[in-house]
């Protein structure tokens, strides 16, 4: 049997079924017809001569063993199409006009102040709007094409939409003020944290909806807002993990202290550039890139 010729289009459905689990999924992000996307599949199988996905017996398309050998040649050439379509894009448009950056709240705010001030002398006509997000409301920014590039912590999990950049660590301590009754422990025993309020940042977005970071406590407050935490944490209203660096005046003047939690080891919050795989950065956005990546 011959093997014929698929489309990129039949290609991006397959790649969406694939990520998405469902057709009824791949519908929804591609903005196509459920038949469209079904006949598109079935259609694909029959150019390659394969079948694809394993839908008997079961509510979610499974991959077939075929199917898995060939996703990853499907993905690399609808890569390589957005690249091309990204770079063709780039010589047209040549600088960009407004650069949309998102960062997360965890980033040292001058860090990213630096790394601003040198960017407005070195393009001094690109307009820059900047997100100051949390979470996974970080990487929707840059998901939903409202933001270019982004600077994000671990909790995203891969997105295939997405390319990402290792960029550097925020440290997180556990910490209360003077006040707190675990502040004033010599010795915190396994599992006493559970007996009082934790302060707990909250997602925005539902990427990472559902899911819990460094929670030890049942009894917790969620704050969408980095600022309001660090407040409360001053009032003695419960204890929770903050940057270092933005507690570090606080931890000098014995306005808060550290607390050490047998069960909470000292935690890195990594941090990664993020920016869409069909988007090539241009000649802002990659410097604004290099930058983060230097001083980050």
């Amino acid at each position: 049997m011959e093997v014929g010729h698929p489309t990129l289009d039949q290609l991006r459905i397959f790649l969406a079924v694939a990520d998405e689990g469902s057709f009824n999924k791949a519908a929804q992000k591609l903005g196509r017809a459920l038949s469209v996307v079904s006949y598109g599949i079935a259609a694909l199988e029959s150019q390659l001569g394969v079948r694809l996905f394993d839908r008997e017996g079961s509510r979610r398309p499974e991959l077939t063993d075929a199917g898995r050998a060939l996703l990853a040649d499907a993905r690399a050439v609808a890569n390589d199409v957005d690249g091309l379509v990204s770079r063709a894009r780039g010589i047209l448009q040549g600088l960009e006009t407004e650069l949309a950056l998102a960062v997360d709240v965890m980033v040292p705010s001058g860090t990213v102040a630096s790394v601003l001030r040198d960017f407005q002398t070195m393009f001094p006509t690109v307009n820059l709007r900047l997100h100051v997000e949390a979470l996974g409301a970080v990487a929707a920014l840059v998901l939903d094409r409202r933001a270019d590039l982004a600077v994000a912590g671990p909790d995203i999990v891969d997105l295939p939409e997405l390319q990402s950049r290792a960029l550097g660590v925020v440290e997180l301590v556990p910490v209360a003020a003077p006040s707190h009754p675990l502040a004033k422990r010599a010795l915190i025993e396994p599992g006493e944290t559970a007996e009082h309020l934790q302060l707990v940042l909250t997602d925005r977005s539902r990427l990472t909806e559902g899911r819990e970071f460094s929670v030890l406590s049942p009894r917790t407050w969620r704050l969408a807002d980095l600022g309001a935490k660090h407040a409360l944490l001053l009032e003695g209203i419960g204890w929770g993990n903050m940057p270092k660096h933005m507690v570090a005046e606080d931890l000098a003047a014995k306005r808060l202290v550290t607390l050490c939690l047998p069960e909470a080891p000292k935690f890195d919050y990594r941090l990664n550039a993020l920016w869409r795989k069909d988007s090539r950065p241009g000649p802002a956005t990659a410097w604004m890139l290099e930058a983060l990546t230097e001083r980050c």
